[in-house]
This record gives C-alpha cells, sequence and structure tokens, in this order.
C-alpha cells in the first residue's frame, strides 16, 4: 500500500488515494480539514527528494506559481516542506485531460470547439508570461477540460524544475517532445514565445488530428522540429477555415522572430477571426523557413546520456541530426539540410571539361536548326508576337475595369457572381489566368466576382435560458439558414449557485461565433443549487424548549407554534410537527410546531351536583351578630342571618355544587373566615 495514503500531512491534509503518477511526483486526492475542503496533494517522489538542490528548486517555482491567479490556471492554494518530503496543494479538477477529451471524440475536434480551447489556453499564458513565469511544457496532457466547458493549465513551473533550469531534452521530458519549441529541441535560451509555439502545436493537432511531427525515436520527432516544416492544416484538411491555419503556422514558425510577440497578439488575432472567420490576416505562411545554423555550427539535440546512448545505437546522433531527414515513414513538406558530408560535397564539384564539350554541341545544333527554318518557310510562318495575361484576380473589379495601367490591350469580362469570404467587389477567378502567353485575336479576360460573404447563422445567447427554450431557438436558426446542427443537452450537466434546474449555463459555440451546417452545439444544462440537506428528527412528547434546541442541532429553522387542545397528550408537550420523522430536507428547511394545551374542557362530561352541610363558626363576642355567607368564585349570596353569640358559637347550612368550591363568611359586614368545599369528596 503506498505509504502516504491515510497520512495526515501538516495536521491538515489526509491523503485520500491516489489520483497521478508523474515523472517527478505523484498526485493524491486529500480532504482539508482546515477548510472542509477536498484538494489535490502533488509530492516529489522519494528518489529526487533526495537532491537538495531540486527539492530547493521545486519549493521556489511553486512558491512562484502560487503567485498565479486566473480562471484558466489550476490554482495552487499551499506550498511546504518537511524534512521528509517537498509537496505542493492545488485546486481538486473535476474533469479529465484536454488528451483525453481529444481521444473521446476521435483525436479531431470541431474548429470551434479547438477555437473555444485554445482562447482559454493563450489567456492563461498570457497571465504567466505577465508576471515572468513559462511553462515550458503545454502540451493536451497538462490541459484540463471542465464539465462546463471550461479549461484550466496544469503543472506551471514543474518543467523547468525537471530541467534544472535549461530547456534540455532530457529523459523525464522525452514524452513531452512532440511539442516542444525548436530552440527547446536545441537547448537553446527560450521565452514566453516558446510556449506560444507549443500551444499551436496543440491547436494544430486539436484541428487536424495528428501531431505535426512524427519518428519512431524522440530525438527523430525533436530534429524534425528544428530543421522542418508541418504541412500546413489545410493540406490535411480543406475544411479548416484559412486564417486559423494562419493563426496555427504562424505560432508554429521556426524561428522566434516569425512568432506572435506575446500571448495578448495571439489572442487578439483569435478574437478577430472569432468575430469573422472569413478574414484573411496575410500572412506570409511560405516564408517561415527553418532557422539556419551559423558557419560553423552543428545542430545538438541535448539528451541525457541513457537517451543518447539509444539514440547511437539506433544509428541517430550527429548523422540524423545532420541529414535533417527523420527516422519514421512520415516525411513533412519541406526538410532544411544543414549540413553535406565531406564526400557529397566533393562528388557535386563541377566537370567543366565535360560541360563545355556539350555546351558547344548544343550551340551547333541549333545554329544549324536556325538556318533550315530560314531558307525552307516563308517569312509568313515566322510566329507572332505573343502577350502576358495580367494578374486581375485579388483587385476590385470596378477598379481593375478601369484601370488601362494594369490591363494593357485587354478588357474585363464579368462571367459570373458568386459568395464567398473574399469582399463584395472582389474578383476571384480569371480565364485566362495571370501569366498565360496568348497571341493576336481579341483581348478578353473573363472574371467571376465575389459577392462577399453569405449570411450566417450565429449563436444566440441562451445563458439561464429553459432547455426547451434554447433548443427551439437553435431549431429556428436551422430553418432561417437551412442548416442541420448536432444538438447535445444530455452530455453537459453541473450544478449552479444561480441557474435554475433544466436551464442553460453556458454553450459551445459561444455567444455570436458562427454557427455552420453539420456544427455540434453543447448546452450545459443546469442540475440546479447543489444543497447540503439533514434528517428531521423525532420531535412528539417533547417540551417546547427542547423541541427548538433539537431543530437547531439538525440545521433546521424554527417555522410556527401553535397551540391546541389535545384528549391524550399532556399539555405543553409537542403532538404534531410538519415534517414527517426521518425525512431527508435541505439544510436551514423550517418546520412547524402544535404543542397541547391538555384535553378541551367543553368535551369533558357534567359532573352531577352534591349537597353538603358547611359548619361555620361565630366570634366570641356575647352579642347579637349579622352574618353575610358569599360563593367566593360568582359572589353569588347563599344565606344571611342574625345570631346570638352569647348563646351560639356556629351555624350550619347547606350548599350544592360540584369540584371544589370557596365560601366566605363575613360578620356584621367584615370578612371574618373562608371555608373551602370539596364535593367530589364523600
Amino acid at each position: 500500500m503506498d505509504q502516504y495514503i491515510g497520512k495526515l500531512l501538516d495536521n491538515r491534509y489526509e491523503i485520500l488515494e491516489t489520483i497521478g503518477v508523474g515523472g517527478m511526483a505523484r498526485v493524491y486526492k486529500a480532504r482539508c480539514h482546515r477548510l472542509n475542503r477536498l484538494v489535490a496533494v502533488k509530492i516529489l517522489r522519494d528518489d529526487l527528494a533526495q537532491d537538495a538542490d531540486l527539492r530547493r528548486r521545486f519549493h521556489e517555482e511553486s512558491q512562484a506559481v502560487a503567485m498565479l491567479s486566473h480562471p484558466n490556471i489550476v490554482a495552487v492554494y499551499d506550498v511546504s516542506r518537511s524534512s521528509d518530503f517537498e509537496y505542493i496543494v492545488m485546486e481538486l479538477i473535476d474533469g479529465i485531460t484536454l488528451k483525453q477529451y481529444m481521444q473521446k471524440k476521435g483525436n479531431k475536434l470541431n474548429w470551434r470547439e479547438a477555437l473555444h480551447f485554445i482562447t482559454q489556453i493563450v489567456k492563461a499564458l498570457g497571465h504567466a508570461h505577465s508576471r515572468g513565469i513559462i511553462h515550458r511544457d503545454i502540451k493536451p496532457h497538462n490541459i484540463m477540460v471542465l464539465r462546463d466547458g471550461s479549461v484550466k493549465v496544469a503543472d506551471f513551473g514543474i518543467a523547468r524544475v525537471a530541467s534544472g533550469g535549461h530547456s534540455t531534452l532530457t529523459q523525464e521530458a522525452l514524452g513531452s517532445v512532440h511539442y516542444i519549441s525548436p530552440e527547446q529541441a536545441r537547448g537553446s535560451h527560450i521565452d514566453a514565445r516558446s510556449d506560444l509555439y507549443s500551444a499551436g502545436v496543440v491547436l494544430y493537432e486539436m484541428i487536424t488530428g495528428r501531431l505535426p511531427f512524427e519518428g519512431d525515436t524522440p530525438v527523430s520527432v525533436a530534429i524534425q522540429h528544428i530543421n522542418s516544416i508541418p504541412l500546413s492544416p489545410r493540406e490535411i484538411d480543406p475544411s479548416i477555415p484559412e486564417a486559423l491555419e494562419e493563426i496555427t503556422m504562424r505560432a508554429m514558425a521556426p524561428k522566434p522572430e516569425q512568432r506572435y510577440d506575446d500571448a495578448d497578439q495571439m489572442l487578439a488575432d483569435l478574437e478577430e477571426f472569432r468575430k469573422n472567420p472569413s478574414i484573411n490576416f496575410d500572412y506570409h505562411l511560405n516564408e517561415f523557413q527553418p532557422q539556419e545554423p551559423e558557419e560553423g555550427e552543428k545542430t545538438q539535440i541535448l539528451t541525457s546520456p541513457a537517451a543518447a546512448r539509444a539514440n547511437t545505437r539506433r544509428g541517430g546522433g550527429e548523422t540524423a541530426s545532420r541529414s535533417g531527414r527523420s527516422e519514421s515513414s512520415y516525411q513533412p513538406r519541406r526538410t532544411y539540410d544543414s549540413y553535406e558530408d565531406e564526400d557529397d560535397r566533393h562528388s557535386n564539384r563541377p566537370n567543366w571539361p565535360i560541360i563545355g564539350a556539350v555546351a558547344a554541341i548544343l550551340i551547333f545544333v541549333v545554329a544549324l536548326l536556325y538556318i533550315v527554318m530560314s531558307s525552307v518557310f516563308s517569312q509568313s510562318l515566322q510566329p507572332q508576337p505573343t502577350i502576358s495575361v495580367p494578374k486581375v484576380t485579388g483587385q476590385m473589379y470596378e477598379q481593375a475595369a478601369q484601370n488601362q495601367e494594369l490591363l494593357g490591350d485587354f478588357y474585363l469580362e464579368k462571367t459570373g457572381e458568386q459568395n464567398s469570404s473574399e469582399p463584395a467587389g472582389t474578383i476571384l477567378t480569371q480565364e485566362p489566368a495571370a501569366g498565360d502567353q496568348v497571341k493576336g485575336g481579341e483581348r478578353k479576360i473573363s472574371v467571376v466576382v465575389s459577392l462577399g460573404p453569405a449570411a450566417q447563422a450565429q449563436m444566440p445567447d441562451l445563458t439561464n435560458q429553459p432547455t426547451a427554450v434554447a433548443v427551439s431557438q437553435l431549431k429556428e436558426l436551422e430553418k432561417e439558414f437551412d442548416i442541420k446542427l448536432e444538438i447535445d443537452i444530455t452530455s453537459h450537466q453541473d450544478y449552479h449557485d444561480t441557474i435554475e434546474k433544466d436551464r442553460v449555463i453556458s454553450t459551445i459555440p459561444g455567444k455570436g461565433e458562427t454557427l455552420s451546417d453539420g456544427d455540434q452545439v453543447y448546452l450545459t444544462i443546469s442540475l440546479g443549487k447543489k444543497t447540503k440537506t439533514t434528517i428531521v428528527p423525532d420531535l412528539t412528547g417533547m417540551t417546547e424548549d427542547m423541541a427548538l434546541k433539537a431543530i437547531e442541532s439538525s440545521n433546521l429553522g424554527k417555522g410556527s407554534i401553535d397551540y391546541s387542545y389535545h384528549d391524550t397528550v399532556e399539555a405543553g408537550k409537542v403532538f404534531f410537527q410538519s415534517i414527517p420523522v426521518n425525512t431527508e430536507v435541505e439544510v436551514g428547511t423550517t418546520i412547524n410546531l402544535i404543542i397541547s394545551d391538555g384535553p378541551d374542557p367543553n368535551t369533558q362530561p357534567v359532573p352531577e351536583e352534591v349537597t353538603k352541610s358547611v359548619s361555620f363558626p361565630l366570634p366570641d363576642t356575647d352579642t347579637l351578630v349579622k352574618v353575610h355567607v358569599v360563593d367566593a368564585q360568582t359572589s353569588e349570596s347563599v344565606h344571611t342571618g342574625e345570631y346570638d353569640t352569647s348563646m351560639e358559637t356556629g351555624f350550619d347550612i347547606e350548599v350544592t355544587g360540584t369540584g371544589k368550591k370557596e365560601y366566605i363568611l363575613y360578620v356584621d359586614g367584615s370578612e371574618y373566615s373562608r371555608q373551602v368545599v370539596d364535593f367530589d369528596q364523600e
């Protein structure tokens, strides 16, 4: 079992399970007990942790990356070290790598989806570059795709630690060789433009479904990055927009100075292309050539000793670098040979005596043919003068038709019009073609002129729309523009704090992006707010105070409290709760109570009245006194009379009633005594 599983780091991070293993570190799922959240913990491998210098760089680079804060960069929460190991604590991502996503999609993405992803990647790079951090290992494996279609770039700064601060093609970096820049492969100085090259390779792979360079060994692939130019994307798939091809190839230009100056510049082109897919950046891709090494310099691929020995056994080494040819069956379109073997230079030396003899023979034959032609054919059969056809494609028709300096003896005739990505009025084709030689006759050039781009459907803003309404709007677009869209409302679902269940959170493509026939549209649908739940306790039989404490401890809310008679429940006790016992409800749900007032007195049987004799004492005064007996509850008089206290010490009267009653004796108008009679007691 893994030694870290179950371990508590710094008395805070509990390691739960392994979620990934890399060349430098292992990644674990963990729980932060201080903030009660799940995180990812990356721990430096034990064998690497023995290298004090590498541990120091790992710690310093991790601290630098922790300062990055961007929605498209995996957040670093904490950087820690102990006497035994180094680790960093990161945001735990609920998603898959871009590489896995591409594999699920058959390796090739719709160019609109690729544009959506690369835009976010370049934004992340721009943020990091602005803070002096270069990623050095941009590839689909280090890019996470979340459930809502957004992406986050991971592992900033780790490549620098792995290479010791140099861009060498070490054994650990060989897995990234398909995406490294030429200067990385050579071990030269790199800057932010190296990341843009790698981002260009990622974009190339997304839109073509293949890598720009393949080879049997990592070294052979690295050599191609240095010496070769790949096939352009549109040579692989002509449906790829020309402007997106231009962006891709400029990002992948072999020389850093030919690439975008920074991420913001590339992002500006991506945004212009998103607004107008028909835009033409007019980058001259044929000028992007590999950098020729200076005289006396040889291209060297920096490898680890093990990789170098393996390459030598394969017959690679310096010979492979000199030839500029790949070790694989895949051949790029253009190759630059840095060096020639010494024998080849000797074999290519011109043999001047032979060349002179051949030239003399050719001159003699040409002269002889001329004399024969002159004597046999008349002057009338001599070739007529020819005129070269001017190039008018790309010109505006109205201006070109009036430009005699351009046309000379020719004139234009519009033979057709059609929609295209070119502005309206632009000449698309011409017949005869530019540069053709024509003899005499009519000097007409037939042209087809652009009507401009056809009206295109654009993605509406469907945010917060009910799913049915959103789908209905897309169906209306299909009818209006005669296109068919593949609408997916099931594969992208997520919880949302503010957008209600079954409403749209986001879309791919995004608002305002162009929609074409056959495009796939993804709607991320809300599952509602993700809430915590609790179990309703049994409150019946509790006093009001006890019930309120139980409600609070169960994270429920106090609702209304009413009181009512109950024949069997003791007064002051709960006999009703509005939510049944053991029901699972959302935290904070209010619960109402009804508390017993005891039995309803109006429904109890009326007891029979009882007559009892009651004795009242008289004062010892030896006088004649007046007495008055009153019911204390009703103030009704029940007896009056006069008594001679010299002869009587008290008197008896009969009273009738139920339950208990109190009677008051007044003597000469003043209260003298009280007497309680229990009629229920025999």
